[in-house]
């Protein structure tokens, strides 16, 4: 039977539950943070922050989410790839025969809420004076053998929206610099957008019902709504093209619009920040990655990316490696199951000779939702549903 499973977190009642201070460090937690409209836009601004520009080099692993990638290009610099190791890791050895004068920084990213131990890279950009951009996409929190996840970088990014339930949101975080500058509004348009996004999402999901019956005109309205302020919008501007009312991030566009840089994130997304539980985000995120696990222990055709789940790890996504990857991708989709392929589009020019880990990650690998907001029976029927695809799929690889 398919069912609707929500591939993020949505809002729910639950979503405010467990304000304890979380057992891992947040990106909350540094010096300084900016909360902005997406972590790409986050990345534009960490590297505006270093002093990147026309000319310069910044290196970034070859395994990556498209969406890296036109931030540096906004700097004006380019973009050489670094290879990784099979388990996510960065190859130092490969960073360090790529150094060059025009390297003026390197990104490295924490894969699927996993973080990594950053001392020798850090130390290599230390040597060199080369700025160290920490992406923690996937690892809002966490920490490596006590070390928290954002401090290691000069500066950090992270994507709040992957692991809170809303709309649109980033943050630029440094425990080592203070933030240049400072963030403005992105107007009233903006504002509603975010704040309806994240409730029709909930809304679409049986989360949060009397509020749906409640708000139903207006939702019935929204359209008129939304050109209305474009209307205004342009007015005030003086004509043009309309107004964007939200990032491209919030519609799963891999685009950098300039646009939104020094844009803070929305009063809504900021508020559900300030007020959901982040220790029952880590876990209810660990407990959910622990049970699909063992409930797949045994299906043929399958091993879990990491073999084991460290204290240290909030998990953004349950990362497995198929051995008949096409074959299995076509069974769950059909079945309705929600999944990233993260990696399987790589930038132009990066393939199996860049990187081979890189290539096999893109090709194999699945992330399956583990998220706080999964209910137990939602959790119960993926992990049913990708259980039997992958005996199918062993059955009939083809």
């Amino acid at each position: 039977m398919r069912r609707l499973i929500p591939p993020v977190p949505v809002l729910a009642l639950a979503s405010f539950g467990g304000r304890a201070r979380p057992a891992l460090p947040s990106l909350l937690d540094g010096n300084a943070v900016q909360l902005v409209s997406s972590g790409r836009i986050a990345i534009g601004m960490a590297l505006r922050a270093l002093g990147i520009g026309p000319g310069d080099t910044v290196l970034v692993p070859a395994y990556h989410s498209l969406s890296m990638i036109p931030p540096v290009h906004w700097c004006g610099a380019s973009v050489i790839f670094y290879r990784i190791h099979s388990d996510t890791t960065a190859d130092l050895d490969d960073i360090t025969r790529l150094l060059g004068p025009r390297v003026k920084a390197v990104i490295v990213t924490h894969f699927f809420g996993f973080p990594q131990d950053l001392t020798g890279l850090r130390a290599l950009c230390d040597t060199h004076r080369i700025g160290l951009v920490e992406d923690c996409a996937h690892c809002f929190f966490g920490a490596h053998d006590g070390v928290a996840v954002g401090s290691s970088g000069d500066y950090a990014i992270g994507s709040s929206m992957k692991f809170f339930p809303i709309f649109e949101g980033g943050c630029l975080v440094s425990r080592r610099h203070k933030l240049p500058g400072h963030l403005h509004g992105a107007g009233a348009g903006f504002e509603a957008k975010a704040a309806l996004g994240a409730l029709e999402s909930a809304f679409s999901y049986g989360r949060l019902t009397p509020l749906r019956l409640m708000l139903a005109l207006p939702l019935q309205l929204k359209g008129t709504l939304w050109t209305r302020m474009k209307q205004r919008s342009a007015r005030i501007a003086g004509g043009g093209t309309a107004p964007v009312l939200a990032p491209a991030s919030s519609d799963s566009s891999v685009e950098f619009d300039p646009r939104w840089v020094d844009k803070r994130s929305s009063w809504f997304s900021r508020a559900v920040l300030r007020l959901a539980g982040g220790a029952r985000i880590v876990a209810r995120r660990r407990r959910n990655y622990l049970a699909l696990e063992s409930a797949l222990a045994g299906a043929p055709g399958w091993r879990a990316l990491f073999a084991t789940l460290p204290d240290g790890a909030c998990p953004w996504v349950f990362p497995l490696l198929a051995e008949y990857p096409e074959a299995l991708f076509a069974r769950l989709q059909a079945a309705g199951v929600p999944m990233v392929r993260f990696g399987a589009s790589l930038w132009p020019g990066v393939d199996a000779a860049t990187c081979a880990n890189s290539a096999a990650l893109g090709r194999q690998l699945f992330g399956l939702p583990c998220h706080q907001e999964l209910n137990d029976a939602e959790s119960a029927w993926l992990a049913d549903t990708v259980r039997i695809a992958l005996e199918q799929t062993a059955r009939a690889p083809t």
